[in-house]
């Protein structure tokens, strides 16, 4: 073999980002320009996607166009053309693996969510994914629901209404073609992990010999509480020590070529071909994690760069993440020393492609991806139910609505249902909703309405599944938690804010049917409700008193402003939200809106009383009858720059 020659490298972050300055391929080192000669060593070409959420027909709006080297846009997505420039890349190539950091299902494409996100393990099966990380979002049900029904196929509970839908070759869902693994995410009563820590795949190396590559796999942190993906029997473990203790466990394997993929990222500039100014916990961990790790491919974040990082003993590595919504395609060539399996380092290159819409689409992927528009189009047409009269969300005085109410009875049945089969993520029995409270006009994050329920009069009040599913919901369960009559009492009057200037206000909470209570016009913030005067089946609020009460887990975390409720205990996890909506309107089968008298208003007309300015938060949806949903905003900011998911 021959001897390569190592360069200085230099290990300040501004440095190390001017390496793939240009736009053009990341290189470990120069020699890795001449890799494609390097014939003695053994060629492996890894292929990796992230953050896919189920976008098959195309990309969102917002994610359409993306942006590389000199400011270049390119009109991006659609599984059909990531299929296609799969195919190109594979060509000629022995040795090449195809997997993913996460988020590849549960999203907010009516085409895949409506079935279960069934249509996208579907996609990635005939693109021959290998293997993935699990992401957040893969959460989003239950950790059964992805070990039992995506990968195996177990259907749950109703076939061809819940899952398991006739796919596109005519055959009932039969699960993934690949596993996912997460090294750190684990039951939180046994310490154990919820999915494989890594796998070892095997590659050619030629006359007869194999040899093998580790991959680690890595969850973000705090996923068992972020709002859709909330689950109370998980917990999550630092990700570098999980890292570490895999990367070693390879190692007494034999295993000497190791790649990380982590669903949990960074930002690094804007163009996908490079890196600059890199932050997040990616970043710090890639400077930290051990250096038996060769490379390190991420996600979550919806960001794209492509760049070198000098592992702690100062030699590069790529540091990669491929944008979401099938915007990119990143390829890591890595060279493989016959004799002892180990990564030359020195030969590694690394490149984002964007999967541009200007090549012919996958003639098998495009009849898929068509297969799942057709079918959803004609389940959203479905009749769920009857309805007697609109509802909307326009607010009276009291901050109360004939949608507002229809959702807080909704919350309230689905608060008091019992455990579903495989909801096997939780800690604590399904202790029935004593009352329901929903957000319907909040000041922070997103509304869980998306749009007014319209009376449809040329079908006489028909309707129809897409409506029910695309009036709400953004994809959280609901859940019931144990909180005192105090904490009911403090969520109330949180309801009403000091603006400054003069100005309150009121971002309302819609309560279930079975409450009534009262505020006072003319108290300042923080003093306008009196327990007395808030009734549960009639009978005053005890503060002293513990109740169950159901609400999204976005509210519940504090994301929707209230903080009360965030001192909870016992939590238990229900239906995901527009899944259990159109549940709760099928179980009523006519719907009819009633009065607007669950909340009152004393001192009305007396001297300085003021109701409050509603919020006027962001719309859910991009309107009526929209196909598909919008992310919540519900993820922390990181040095200016807002987490997607």
């Amino acid at each position: 073999m021959r001897e390569i020659g190592r360069r200085a490298f230099i290990t300040s972050a501004g440095a190390i980002a001017t390496v793939a300055a240009t736009g053009i391929p990341a290189f470990a080192d120069d020699h890795a320009r001449d890799a494609a000669t390097a014939d003695e060593y053994v060629d492996v070409q890894l292929l990796n996607i992230t953050d896919l959420h189920g976008y098959l027909q195309s990309a969102p709006d917002e994610s359409a166009v993306i942006t590389g080297a000199a400011g270049r846009k390119y009109t991006v997505g659609g599984a059909a053309y990531l299929a296609a420039h799969l195919n190109r890349l594979r060509a000629g190539r022995r040795n090449s693996l195809f997997f993913a950091p996460g988020d590849l299902f549960s999203g907010w494409e009516f085409d895949a969510a409506a079935f279960a996100d069934e249509p996208t393990i579907e996609v990635l099966n005939r693109m021959g994914l290998k293997f993935a990380s699990a992401g957040n979002h893969e959460f989003d049900k239950s950790p059964a629901f992805l070990s039992q029904h995506m990968e195996q196929g177990v259907p749950f509970p109703r076939a061809g209404w819940d899952d398991s839908f006739q796919d596109s070759g005519g055959h009932r869902f039969h699960g993934a073609d690949f596993r996912y693994y997460s090294a750190n995410m684990v039951w939180k009563a046994s310490n154990r992990t919820v999915l494989p820590p890594y796998n070892i795949e095997w590659v050619d190396a030629g006359q007869g010999r194999r040899i093998p590559i580790g991959f680690i796999h890595l969850t973000a942190i705090g996923t068992e509480s972020f709002p859709a993906s909330f689950q109370p029997a998980l917990a999550s473990l630092d990700e570098v020590e999980s890292a570490n203790r895999c990367a070693a466990e390879l190692k007494s394997r034999g295993v000497n070529a190791i790649v990380l993929s982590m669903h949990d990222g960074a930002v690094a500039g804007s163009d996908f071909n490079s890196g600059s100014n890199p932050s997040g916990p990616a970043y710090d961990l890639a400077l930290r994690v051990s250096p038996d790790i060769d490379a390190i491919v991420t996600g979550h974040w919806h960001c794209a760069f492509n760049m070198m990082v000098p592992d702690p003993n100062g030699v590069p590595r790529p540091f990669v993440e491929a944008g979401c919504h099938g915007q990119l395609i990143n390829e890591i060539s890595l060279r493989l020393d016959p004799a002892t399996g180990r990564v030359v380092r020195a030969l590694t290159t690394s490149t984002n492609h964007p999967n541009t819409r200007d090549v012919a689409p996958d003639p098998e992927l495009k009849k898929v991806v068509d297969y799942w528009a057709g079918y959803a189009d004609r389940r959203a047409k479905t009749a769920v139910a009857k309805q007697t009269a609109s509802f909307t969300r326009q607010l009276n005085g009291a901050g109360e609505s004939t949608l507002g109410d229809l959702v807080a009875d909704w919350a309230y049945w689905a608060g008091r249902q019992p455990q579903e089969p495989m909801n096997d993520g939780n800690a604590y029995p399904a202790a029935p909703a004593d009352l329901a409270v929903i957000a319907v006009a909040p000041r922070l994050g997103q509304c869980i309405i998306g749009g007014d329920l319209g009376y449809d009069t040329r079908s006489g009040g028909t309707v129809t599944f897409g409506q029910v599913f695309n009036a709400v919901g953004y994809g959280d369960a609901i859940i019931t938690v144990t909180v005192t009559g105090a904490q009911i009492h403090h969520a109330l009057e949180q309801q009403w804010t000091d603006a400054g200037g003069g100005r309150l206000q009121f971002a309302p909470l819609a309560v279930s049917q079975n409450v009534r209570y009262s505020f006072d016009a003319t108290g300042a913030a923080g003093h306008r409700v009196d327990p007395r005067d808030v009734l549960i089946d009639g009978t005053p609020l005890d503060e002293a008193r513990s109740y169950r009460i159901a609400m999204p887990a976005y509210t519940l975390i504090g994301a929707d402003g209230y903080p009360a409720f965030t001192g909870y205990t016992q939590p238990f996890r229900h239906t995901r939200d527009f899944e259990s909506f159109v549940e709760y309107v099928k179980s009523r089968k006519r719907l009819t809106p009633g009065p607007l008298n669950r909340v009152s208003v004393k001192n009305a007309t007396a001297h300085g009383a003021r109701t409050g300015e509603f919020a006027a938060p962001p719309a859910l949806h991009a309107g009526a009858g929209a196909t598909r949903r919008a992310e919540a905003a519900s993820q922390p900011i990181i040095g200016g720059f807002r987490i997607p998911c």
